[in-house]
């Protein structure tokens, strides 16, 4: 009996994951997923950020925002990986190689202007304290992306199916959402 409950929840379980991974719905799936790390990355520093005494509470604002700034980005990657899997097929080294450079000096730039665009915009920020904001801040979360992202993105772009680069990608991403959301939020950086 517990054999067939077991296979019986398997099945369940892989039947979800082919919904939600299916063409169909992986735009949802992507922006659900995005939306989920991005806030549980910000509820993550803002804890250690109360711990430190940084803070004295939780800001269900800032992790809003900072949720729906994983959206945008979710939104981003999602056609970033079809269009850059459809333009450069293959899982050889060197189109592996090709992608994990198109990707960190295309998409990263891309990805951190959307998300200083997107959170300027949730806070109501003037155009000038969004181009400050990048001037100061930007340079940070791109040197991390050179250290996190190329091996990271060398697994993505080798082993992985497109369907399921933004899984991957989320996964990989919520400690560098802790570390974003400490970039944009460090009032010493201002």
């Amino acid at each position: 009996m517990n054999i067939a409950r077991g296979r019986l929840t398997f099945n369940r379980i892989n039947h979800l994951k082919e919904c939600l991974f299916s063409p169909k719905h992986l735009l949802y799936t992507n922006i659900g997923i995005s939306i989920s790390l991005s806030g549980i990355g910000d509820v993550l520093e803002q804890h250690y950020e109360i711990l430190k005494g940084k803070w004295n509470k939780w800001s269900f604002t800032r992790t809003r925002n900072m949720s729906v700034s994983g959206m945008s980005i979710g939104i981003v990657c999602h056609y970033w990986y079809s269009f850059l899997d459809t333009r450069m097929t293959g899982r050889t080294i060197g189109i592996v190689l090709k992608k994990v450079i198109i990707d960190q000096l295309i998409c990263s730039p891309l990805c951190i202007s959307t998300f200083f665009f997107t959170l300027a915009l949730m806070e109501n920020n003037s155009l000038t304290e969004f181009k400050n904001e990048i001037r100061k801040k930007a340079h940070k979360l791109y040197i991390a992306e050179w250290v996190i992202w190329p091996p990271a993105q060398v697994i993505n772009f080798y082993f992985l199916p497109t369907r399921y680069r933004v899984l991957y990608d989320n996964l990989i991403s919520l400690g560098y959402d802790i570390y974003t959301s400490h970039v944009k939020y460090d009032m010493e950086i201002s």
